[in-house]
């Protein structure tokens, strides 16, 4: 006949194992879901005459955004009129006035 184990034995046994979910919710979960949430919002107030920074390191001018298609045409040189279509997505950060557009430490 076995013994049936105690409540405060079993809390013992699963408490690592908690306290391992727990930290990994902390640390992994909890700031990709705020990171994407900050992500969402910047993708939300794009429009246009935005300066961008694409996650490829382009930098460059919305001139129209497209959120049904989910495209936004950028303008990479005005004295060309190069333009770049690219995925919504694709934006990794809207640059402030202070930026200067230029790569860091260039």
């Amino acid at each position: 006949m076995q013994q049936q184990p105690n409540p405060l034995e079993l809390l013992v046994s699963y408490l690592p194992f908690v306290l391992v979910m727990a930290a990994a919710w902390f640390l992994l979960y909890k700031p990709e879901r705020e990171r994407m949430k900050k992500q969402q919002e910047l993708l939300a107030a794009l429009k246009k005459n935005d300066r961008v920074l694409t996650s490829s390191g382009i930098y460059g001018t919305v001139a129209n955004v497209d959120r049904a298609a989910d495209k936004v045409s950028l303008k990479v040189d005005d004295a060309e009129n190069v333009r770049l279509t690219v995925t919504l997505a694709s934006i990794s950060k809207v640059l402030s006035d202070t930026d200067d557009g230029a790569a860091p430490g260039a």
